[in-house]
């Protein structure tokens, strides 16, 4: 079980059905089969100050537009923003409590860092444990999402309508950017890794493609796709 980088890009797709419902989503993706991790800790670090300080000068009084979509998005299919929020509005709201967004590992880091930074939603998943390309489309129910609860690995079902992300084996990720299966995060052990940056403001959001354009820099030997409206 694993999928090289080029494949991954290569043959990921975007159902039409999520397409016909929000007609400026869009899917970026960043991958790479050789990461190094020692380099990218520095770096991380220096961004995740980065993004922190950004963070302390956002105005908060006026809500980020793109988040706002998102907002609309789960209430499209039936959840309250409060409920379930797109990751990097948790993230951002994490950020401002006393304990601070938490470090994890140097890739965790920096794409939460990055994400933050551009104000834009994005996933990483390790390609050793991934099965085939990654679909994006809408739930019928029955797609098994392994997960933890209580430290015990679970299987649980996404609603059926709601935006997954699926390989061969199942839900990698719900809600579009909501909650990772625990198969596919990545690790402190994680040397093949792909990104998806996910926007509802295509084709030209800037911060999606800001967001793009760091990881793909930072990233050794990086392949890159857009996929947008078909």
């Amino acid at each position: 079980m694993s999928i090289s980088a080029m494949d991954w890009v290569a043959n990921t797709t975007v159902d039409h059905s999520v397409h016909e419902r929000w007609p400026n989503y869009q899917a970026i993706l960043v991958a790479s089969d050789h990461v190094d991790l020692d380099r990218l800790s520095m770096v991380a670090d220096e961004l995740f100050a980065e993004a922190h300080l950004a963070d302390r000068h956002r105005d908060r009084a006026e809500p980020d537009e793109h988040i706002q979509r998102w907002h609309q998005a789960y209430r499209d299919f039936g959840v309250k923003p409060r409920s379930a929020r797109t990751s990097v509005d948790a993230l951002l709201l994490r950020a401002e409590t006393t304990e601070g967004l938490p470090r994890i590992n140097a890739l965790v880091d920096l794409y939460n860092a990055i994400s933050m930074i551009s104000v834009v939603p994005i996933g990483g998943e390790d390609l050793d444990h991934y099965a085939g390309p990654a679909r994006l489309i809408l739930a019928t129910g029955d797609e098994p999402f392994l997960t933890r609860t209580g430290g015990e690995i679970v299987t649980e079902h996404p609603k059926p309508g709601e935006p997954i992300w699926v390989d061969d084996e199942g839900v990698t990720c719900r809600r579009w950017n909501w909650r990772q299966t625990s198969r596919t995060a990545i690790h402190d052990r994680t040397r093949r890794v792909g990104f998806i940056i996910d926007s509802l403001d295509a084709p030209d959001h800037g911060g999606a493609h800001d967001a793009a354009s760091r990881l793909a820099e930072l990233v050794d030997q990086s392949v890159t796709r857009v996929i947008s409206v078909t």
